[in-house]
């Protein structure tokens, strides 16, 4: 498992999270020096401006980058709306205002920002690992169902495990799909993390008979 770093500059310190990053690459194809891959360090916050870090940080989808600003900016908060985007072949990508059961208390960009595993394989549950390519998991990321139509307001969005069982997610929030169809709204939904439903991302119980564990 990785580890925490942070990077240090004048205006602003780039914290690196290894226990969660996925390596989308949003940070490395930015275009900028702040993140250079094979440099030493490769994150250096004092090449670009405060804003730039910011806008670097923010597109991290698993919540492994964080910044600390120096120069009286603001601080992340949560987005306005909740919101959980069903990727293709992968992970549940998830924003907003944050209540993560199982996250560390150090975990700092999972409040506003996670992937969050829907393969049943990661051995980081309830966190994304990437452990979806090696086990070949297979979901084009449609949605169905559209639930009860209730337009999200944003407030914390809890985010729990049941034994053995789902992801149970409790406060307003939006479901897109992987084609970025706004397909579901409401308040109280189980989605699959065993990667066995045949309603995905829902939870059908198919983790019973396929005998899923996990905390």
């Amino acid at each position: 498992m990785g580890k925490k770093v942070t990077y240090q500059g004048a205006q602003a310190d780039v914290q690196w999270d290894g226990r969660l990053c996925i390596h989308i690459s949003e940070c490395g194809r930015a275009k900028n020096d702040l993140f250079v891959g094979g440099r030493e360090p490769w994150c250096e916050p004092d090449r670009v401006s405060c804003e730039e870090v910011v806008d670097v940080v923010h597109r991290c989808p698993s919540g492994a980058l964080t910044y600390t600003r120096k120069d009286g900016g603001p601080a992340e908060v949560p987005g306005s709306e909740n919101v959980v985007r069903v990727m293709y072949n992968g992970p549940l990508y998830v924003n907003g205002d944050l209540e993560i059961d199982g996250a560390a208390a150090d975990m700092d960009g999972v409040r506003f920002r996670a992937a969050l595993c829907r393969c049943g394989h990661s051995k980081n549950k309830p966190f994304c690992d990437n452990s979806h390519e090696e086990a070949n998991f297979k979901d084009y990321g449609a949605v169905g169902e559209k639930g009860d139509g209730q337009e999200s307001k944003g407030g914390t969005l809890k985010v729990s495990r049941a034994p053995n069982g789902p992801l149970l997610l409790n406060g307003n929030f939006t479901i897109v799909a992987a084609s970025g169809r706004k397909a579901w709204s409401g308040t109280r939904a189980a989605l699959c993390r065993c990667g066995h439903s045949q309603n995905k991302p829902f939870c059908d119980g198919s983790h019973k008979d396929a005998g899923f564990q996990a905390d």
